[in-house]
């Protein structure tokens, strides 16, 4: 059962990505060492009965919450989730951010001086940039000047690979570029690698920042995944549909490289609180083409949000599969990208998602609940089954 335990774990995150293949197997009870109990009359051992029905129980208690889980979690498709289930992916333009003790060159770490850091992304489509900042304090939170001596940026490359170049960077304290406050002793810099010579170059580039502070020498890594052509762009047309019973955004789209893309799209309604999360993953043909992001219809029944709703915050990439750097960025759409139109919930369904998958998954669940049921049943006929969590799947 552990694949079933996955399976509704995978879907309780609400994870865009295929759920794991369901495969049989055999329940507790069944094994070996149940069987190695039961004499060759066929009656269990007085004195192992409770230890045996106990195991029985939470095997129907198991099979029984497996169920439930799939069902609940499989109402809504992969590609609209509620945003409750995808925290990490709400905001994915806020600045990575970190704190860590002092690397001091030649190995080791200061004591009692701490690095601040902070990179505004970590992939970067053709024509992006991506600012770096850093600030030294101590324990008690307070600055420790600092002086930066060095910043090299160089694409990662491997094997026989020629070295790109590479590419100073300008750190400064100055208020200006990418620093918001002059002399507060956080410094900040720029990489915009299309403007560089490390224009052409595709795949991870990697800075290094070298410093003095509390007396001694110490260096910072800041790595940015950038892709020097756009596989597609945007149009800037957005239209809105209720088609099937759900609320779509069709974005329009420029393709020039055919293949599989991955979109997502963040859905806010209308006092600004996070929805839903919107994913696209289709192949699209060479031209002018769409990709749909969709509000399940049920999910907005469920949750009743305040409309319109608002798209934001769009991302996506052309898949490469087993090549290494596996995307090719389009640019991204930061912000509001359209507010729907749709003020009701009229046309909007309340039924529940249905495929072949899903009436698969059910189906072995629903059968595997039974079974562990009926062995219960079976081995203390005299006794109430516990009850079930949740009603068996309208057919």
């Amino acid at each position: 059962m552990a694949s079933a335990v996955a399976l509704a774990l995978w879907f309780a995150r609400g994870e865009p990505e295929a759920p794991p293949q369901a495969t049989a197997s055999p329940p507790p009870s069944a094994g070996p060492q149940f069987f190695s109990q039961v004499p060759e009359s066929g009656l269990p051992v007085p004195g192992d009965r409770a230890a045996r029905r106990r195991q029985l129980v939470e095997h129907v208690q198991l099979t029984d919450h497996t169920y439930c889980s799939y069902l609940a979690g499989s109402k809504y498709p992969h590609e609209s989730r509620p945003a409750a289930q995808n925290p990490d992916q709400l905001h994915p333009n806020q600045p990575v951010t970190e704190m860590h003790p002092m690397r001091i060159e030649g190995g080791g770490n200061h004591a009692k001086v701490f690095l601040q850091t902070s990179q505004s992304r970590v992939y970067l489509a053709a024509g992006e940039a991506v600012a770096f900042s850093l600030r030294a304090v101590d324990a008690q939170g307070a600055t420790v000047p600092i002086v930066i001596t060095r910043a090299l940026a160089q694409g990662m490359t491997y094997g026989g690979s020629r070295p790109t170049p590479q590419v100073a960077l300008s750190f400064a304290d100055d208020g200006g570029g990418a620093d918001p406050v002059a002399g507060d002793n956080a410094f900040a810099g720029i990489l915009a690698p299309g403007q560089t010579g490390l224009g052409g170059f595709h795949g991870t580039i990697r800075t290094e920042v070298r410093y003095t502070a509390g007396g001694r020498n110490g260096f910072v890594l800041f790595d940015v995944v950038y892709t020097p052509v756009l596989p597609a762009a945007w149009t800037g047309q957005v239209r809105e549909a209720v088609e099937n019973g759900s609320l779509s955004f069709h974005l329009g789209v420029d393709v020039r490289q055919p293949g599989r893309y991955i979109v997502t799209g963040r859905v806010d309604d209308a006092r600004g609180k996070p929805f839903a999360l919107a994913t696209f993953n289709d192949v699209l043909a060479v031209g002018a083409r769409e990709v749909k992001l969709t509000v399940f219809g049920k999910l907005m029944t469920d949750e009743r949000p305040a409309l319109p709703l608002r798209l934001r915050d769009v991302d996506g990439y052309l898949l490469r599969e087993n090549v290494d750097p596996d995307r090719l960025l389009m640019p991204r759409l930061e912000g509001q990208v359209f507010a729907s139109r749709t003020r009701t919930m009229q046309g909007v369904s309340d039924a529940e998602w249905e495929s072949e998958e899903r009436s698969r998954y059910l189906a072995e669940y629903a059968k595997d609940r039974e079974a562990a049921r009926e062995q219960l049943a079976a081995f203390d006929p005299g006794q109430p089954l516990p009850p079930r969590a949740c009603a068996p799947a309208a057919r």
